[in-house]
């Protein structure tokens, strides 16, 4: 029997249409190229054309509506393997929540829930009593957490998956390090503390925006994913394109292929996990990650 060929898996995309939902995060001159309609038939040609099989589709705002409408999506599409979702971990029927999205149409797909935690006002908003609990759901449910996070709020994700070493964490975009300052500290140093403990791992996405979007260089990315391999290794890094965010500074093709030439460094197999193997095993969509 002839194995199959792992897939090639973008672990880290969205869309979203304006004619249904606003997205109130696009404001300014600087992202108004991202003020327009983005969805799956824009994204397919180009997917192909870099060689990717398969992605993971991951929200862009904490509105009850847009996960159900993505979850339909994903079941419509052979390109989405997988959603990464909202719900509110705060309310006190959260395991309801996640069990009526799993059992609607698409429900299968769900493999993941994020918040914008970046945008909390409270510094420790992952460590409320409220929020612990509604982690600790999206772990009994099966599923995995997304962190979209700021360098600074480190280590407060630290602690939370101290707290709840069953739950997997999923670190968006590296935790956006400061990369157009070229900056390593204090965030590399955070970042190891985080890539220590066994129930997390890391995305290689959304760098080229934390570059100098306009000006940037593969060498200014290298030293922040050179330390992010050395933390966690190639058997817990993702890649992901953070598409059509990546638009603001270059085309699909070129993340895809600058991402291959950060990891030219690995061996076959280890470039295989980070291209899709892993995101198969913590998004579920082959063994469970997490026992």
């Amino acid at each position: 029997m002839t194995a199959t060929a792992p897939r090639v898996i973008d672990a880290h995309h969205h869309v979203w249409d304006l004619t249904v939902r606003d997205q109130d995060w696009i404001t300014g001159p600087a992202l108004a190229p991202l003020r327009r309609t983005f969805d799956l038939d824009e994204l397919r040609p180009q997917a192909k054309a870099a060689g990717v099989d398969a992605t993971i589709l991951v929200q862009t705002v904490c509105l009850p509506g847009e996960t159900p409408e993505f979850l339909a999506l994903a079941a419509d599409d052979p390109l989405v393997a997988g959603v990464v979702g909202w719900t509110d971990l705060t309310a006190p029927d959260v395991a309801d929540a996640l069990a009526s999205l799993q059992a609607g149409p698409g429900g299968r797909h769900l493999v993941g829930i994020r918040h914008q935690v970046q945008s909390e006002p409270d510094p420790e908003w992952l460590l409320r009593p409220d929020v612990q609990r509604g982690l600790r759901a999206v772990s009994a449910a099966g599923l995995a957490y997304d962190l979209v996070i700021t360098a600074d709020q480190l280590p407060v994700a630290t602690a939370a998956a101290i707290s709840l070493p069953g739950t997997g964490f999923v670190l968006d975009h590296l935790g956006k390090p400061p990369v157009a300052a070229g900056a390593l500290a204090p965030w590399a140093g955070h970042l190891r503390a985080f890539a220590a403990l066994p129930n997390t791992v890391a995305k290689v996405s959304g760098l080229l925006t934390e570059a100098d979007w306009r000006h940037w260089q593969p060498a200014d990315l290298r030293p922040f994913v050179d330390t992010a391999l050395d933390a966690f290794g190639p058997g817990r890094l993702l890649f992901g394109s953070d598409w059509p965010v990546s638009t603001l500074s270059t085309d699909y093709s070129r993340v895809v292929a600058t991402t291959r030439d950060l990891l030219l460094q690995l061996t076959p197999d280890e470039l295989r996990d980070v291209l899709g193997g892993n995101a198969e095993r913590v998004y579920r969509l082959a063994d469970p990650w997490i026992a």
